[in-house]
């Protein structure tokens, strides 16, 4: 067997069912497996929609306000014309949005994608100077934002280099500048093609660093098909959008999806544990995707909640999903399925999938199958394609993989391989397993230690609610294991504590030399753990007491 036998590839694991009609596409002079009955971008499944399923309620907005998919599409043809003929939006042109999760953010990003333009989504949670410092990057035709924001810009808006402009607060119906006179311009055509560039969206690292990833008509249709097809989304599904719409998951792993497949997705403004399971309870939510944060916050609130039959698939990315958060998640929950996606921005959201309930299965700590269309390799330090069960740095290659960074040279390996920046290894049977980022390996006097397993042996202690392990700087040993834990309400926890019953788990010097019991982890834009800022939270914590 040669290295190049050593790839997993998504078509050899899912059933016909699934695979029934891939078949290589040519995209930018490279051959993709796609599905040829996938319409060409998000603005044609709204409008297919809009024609079979008319009445039917497509979104729910943060205020309560429902929108058919025709009141929907005809937003979106109305504000498209506005842009068009007021600011000639066109194919190239470069949109952001500063908007929170709503009606206009929607309205907006189908309107730009039908006029072939490119959406940049800018993460509300940042800061001025960050979101500033993204703009700068972005080459901007202009950018839509709501009323929060306006004072950013101001007094300069007519000295800007890009056009701008700012919903009117009227958060009862959609606060976008539409009117009677813009739905009965002469309509604009959707000039959108498959291989164009449709979103360029920036990766959670510092403003500094974080690169545009451009992502595609047909990254994002792939996408969503592979989702409906696995999770069998149909018209009679509802979601929730628990997430920022600004994130892969958000646009493309719920609200693209549920444009695609028909159903119905209700918008929340922010995150509330208590607000999402009254709905899920009150709206018979059949499918929600959300992060190990999102989960581990309503689980919290399970017992206000002991039945919530309507749920049947809980969809977790962004990060590991310890097993014991799992098997909490099915008893409370056990007629929905767990199903674990892992993938990157530069994915467009998913690269694997869990081909059935993770809870119920011998590889329940695993990332699942490559979707189709993906292959996966593991490789060592040379570039050597690895055998199974041998840890090495994942490459993901396949039809959902961006297009490229803007204004920066993809950083791709060979023949379009992508490294992740992921440690793992796949099995004999074609799960594949991430053990941790490269960044987070924590070297201890040339001990290698797993950030992932110190923090399972973590949530396996009774009590904890959120874990997270750093490398720390230390004098004997170059680097060494610390902790930030959340405790959940009503348990009390010392570092001491904590410590004791990790030495019957993990071997010594695998035990973080220092713990810290926090209120909740700092988190990302994205709503990642931000081990960076616990690192220097735990740093400074030691400095300090060093002084004293």
């Amino acid at each position: 067997m040669n290295n190049e036998d050593y790839i997993l590839n998504g078509n050899d694991y899912w059933p016909a069912s699934i695979l029934d009609g891939l078949t290589s596409h040519r995209f930018m002079d490279q051959d993709f497996d796609f599905y040829p009955d996938v319409p060409t971008n998000l603005y044609d499944a709204l409008c297919h929609n809009a024609f079979v399923l008319p009445d039917s309620v497509c979104i729910v907005d943060d205020s309560g306000k429902t929108y058919t998919f025709i009141e929907f599409l005809k937003l979106v043809d109305n504000f498209s014309n506005m842009l068009f003929y007021n600011y000639h939006v066109g194919p190239s042109s470069h949109i952001a949005l500063l908007l929170y999760n709503g009606i206009e953010f929607c309205v907006s990003f189908l309107a730009i994608i039908k006029l072939g333009g490119i959406m940049i989504p800018l993460p509300t949670k940042y800061k001025k100077e960050e979101i500033l410092s993204l703009i700068r990057k972005s080459n901007l035709t202009g950018i839509i934002l709501d009323q929060s924001f306006q004072t950013w810009f101001e007094p300069s808006f007519d000295s800007l280099p890009y056009f701008t402009i700012c919903v009117n607060g009227d958060y009862e119906n959609c606060g976008l500048p539409l009117s009677e006179e813009n739905y009965f311009t002469t309509a604009v055509s959707c000039t959108a093609r498959a291989a164009d560039t449709a979103i360029i969206m920036f990766t959670s690292g510092t403003t500094s660093r974080s690169k545009g990833v451009m992502i595609t008509n047909y990254n994002i249709m792939h996408a969503v098909a592979v989702y409906q097809k696995i999770f069998h989304i149909t018209s009679n599904d509802t979601s929730i959008i628990p997430v920022p719409i600004y994130h892969v998951t958000g646009l493309i792993g719920l609200f693209g999806l549920f444009i695609y497949t028909g159903g119905c997705i209700h918008l929340h403004k922010l995150f509330n544990a208590k607000r999402v399971l009254y709905e899920i309870e009150k709206y018979q939510i059949s499918f929600l995707h959300g992060s190990p944060t999102v989960f581990s916050l309503l689980l919290e609130l399970a017992d206000s909640y002991t039945s919530l039959p309507s749920l049947r698939i809980l969809a977790c990315g962004s990060s590991n999903m310890p097993k014991q958060k799992i098997l909490q998640l099915h008893n409370w929950l056990p007629n929905a399925q767990f199903r674990t996606v892992y993938g990157l921005t530069e994915t467009s959201s998913p690269a694997s999938i869990f081909p059935d309930d993770a809870a119920l299965s011998n590889f329940i700590c695993s990332s699942g199958h490559p979707i189709p269309g993906v292959m996966f390799k593991i490789c060592d330090e040379s570039g050597n394609s690895l055998p199974p069960q041998r840890i090495g740095s994942i490459f993901v290659k396949g039809t959902v993989v961006l297009a490229g960074y803007y204004h920066q040279e993809t950083e791709l390996f060979q023949n379009d391989w992508l490294d992740t920046g992921d440690l793992g290894y796949f099995n004999p049977e074609g799960y594949l397993y991430i053990v941790d980022r490269k960044k987070d390996m924590i070297n201890r006097g040339g001990e290698k230690i797993c950030s992932f397993d110190v923090e399972n042996a973590l949530y396996n202690l009774e009590g904890v609610r959120e874990a997270a392990v750093v490398g720390i700087l230390d004098a004997i040993y170059g680097e060494v294991p610390a902790a930030m834990v959340v405790p959940e309400q009503g348990f009390l926890m010392t570092e001491e504590s904590i410590k004791k019953q990790l030495s019957s788990q993990l071997a010594k010097f695998q035990i973080p030399t220092k713990v810290i019991v926090a209120k909740a982890l700092p988190l990302t834009p994205n709503s990642k753990i931000n081990k960076r800022a616990i690192k220097r939270i735990i740093t400074q914590n030691l400095n300090k007491n060093s002084v004293k």
